[in-house]
C-alpha cells in the first residue's frame, strides 16, 4: 500500500509567501499592525482547517490544472506555516502591547524568511531537515 503524498502547487505557496512579505512591509512602513492579521489569520485557518483563504483565492487564477505545477510538500509547508504564524503572532502581540522592538524583530524576521523563500532558499525547510537529522541521530544512538 503506497502512501499518498499531498502537495500544494508552487504558485499558491509563492502567493502566500508574497502576501506575508507585502503585509509585513506595509506594517513596517505604515505603522498599522493590523496588516499582519491577513497572513496570520489565513495561516491559522490553513493549519487548523486545511483552508488558507489566500491560497484559495490564488487557486482561481491558476492557468493550468493544479497537478501541472511543481508540487510543494504539504507536510513541509505546514511546518513552514507554523513558523510563519508564530512569528506573525509574536509580531502582532509585540505591537499591540507596546513592545515595538519585539514587533519589529519578528516582522522583519518573517518578511526576510518569506522573501528568501520566494528567491529559492527555504529557511523553514532547512530547519525542518536539520531537526529530522537530529532526531534520526538521537534515535539511532539510543537504539545502540
Amino acid at each position: 500500500m503506497s502512501k499518498s503524498i499531498r502537495s500544494i502547487p508552487r504558485p499558491l505557496v509563492r502567493t502566500n509567501q508574497s502576501v506575508i512579505v507585502i503585509c509585513s512591509v506595509l506594517t513596517l512602513f505604515s505603522g498599522q499592525e493590523w496588516f499582519l492579521l491577513i497572513p496570520f489569520i489565513s495561516g491559522l485557518l490553513g493549519l487548523f482547517f486545511g483552508f488558507n483563504p489566500i491560497m484559495q483565492i490564488a487557486k482561481r487564477f491558476l492557468r493550468k490544472e493544479p497537478k501541472a505545477y511543481i508540487p510543494e510538500d504539504w507536510d513541509q509547508q505546514q511546518f513552514n506555516q507554523k513558523i510563519a504564524v508564530i512569528c506573525l503572532g509574536l509580531s502582532f502581540i509585540g505591537f499591540i502591547t507596546g513592545w515595538n522592538t519585539v514587533g519589529y524583530v519578528f516582522t522583519i524576521l518573517v518578511a526576510i524568511a518569506a522573501f528568501v523563500a520566494i528567491l529559492g532558499f527555504c529557511i523553514g525547510c532547512f530547519i525542518h531537515y536539520q531537526w529530522k537529522m537530529y532526531s534520526y541521530r538521537r534515535n539511532k544512538n539510543h537504539s545502540n
